[in-house]
C-alpha cells in the first residue's frame, strides 16, 4: 500500500485527464474555487450516485448531491480543503481514494480548522472517471456541530 502524504489542493498540474490523481486534482480544484460546472463534470449525474457527509447526511442521486455543493458555494463562508495521508486503490473500471482532509472555513473574520476522514469512489463511465460516492466524517463532535451551524 502506497500512502501519500503530500496534499492534493487542486492547484497541482494534472498529468492527464485519465488518471485517478488528475481526477482528484480536478475535484479539489472545483471545490476550492467554488466552480460548480467543474464539480458537476466530476460527478456521475445519475440516481446511483451517493454522498454521506457532515453537512447533508445521506444524499442519493446527483439532484440531491448538487444542492449540498450549491449551499456551500453560494453561502457566506469560504471553505477550503486539501486531501492528504491518502491511498488509491484501482481496478480497471473503479478506484477508491481513502484519506484525510484538512482545511478551513472562514466566515465573519473567524477561521475554523477542519479535520475530516474522507473516501471517494469513482467508476469509469463512458471512458471517463466519475465520482459515484463520497463519505466524509469528523471525529470531533464539537467541530462537527460548529461546522454544521456555520454552513447550514
Amino acid at each position: 500500500m502506497n500512502i501519500v502524504n503530500s496534499p492534493i489542493t487542486g492547484q497541482e498540474k494534472k498529468s492527464d485527464n485519465t488518471s485517478p490523481y488528475s481526477v482528484l486534482v480536478e475535484f479539489y480544484h472545483s471545490f476550492n474555487n467554488q466552480d460548480f460546472c467543474l464539480m458537476e463534470q466530476n460527478w456521475l449525474q445519475t440516481a446511483g450516485a451517493s454522498m454521506s457527509n457532515p453537512l447533508g447526511g445521506v444524499k442519493r442521486g446527483w439532484d440531491e448531491i448538487k444542492e449540498v455543493y450549491k449551499k456551500i458555494f453560494n453561502g457566506s463562508a469560504k471553505v477550503y480543503v486539501e486531501f492528504y495521508d491518502y491511498s488509491i486503490y484501482t481496478t480497471d473500471d473503479m478506484f477508491v481514494a481513502v484519506g484525510r482532509e484538512k482545511g478551513t472555513i472562514e466566515i465573519n473574520n473567524e477561521i475554523i480548522e477542519l479535520s475530516i476522514r474522507t473516501s471517494r469512489v469513482y467508476c469509469c463511465y463512458e471512458s471517463q472517471w466519475k465520482q459515484v460516492h463520497h463519505h466524509g466524517s469528523m471525529d470531533n463532535p464539537q467541530l462537527l456541530a460548529k461546522y454544521q451551524t456555520t454552513l447550514l
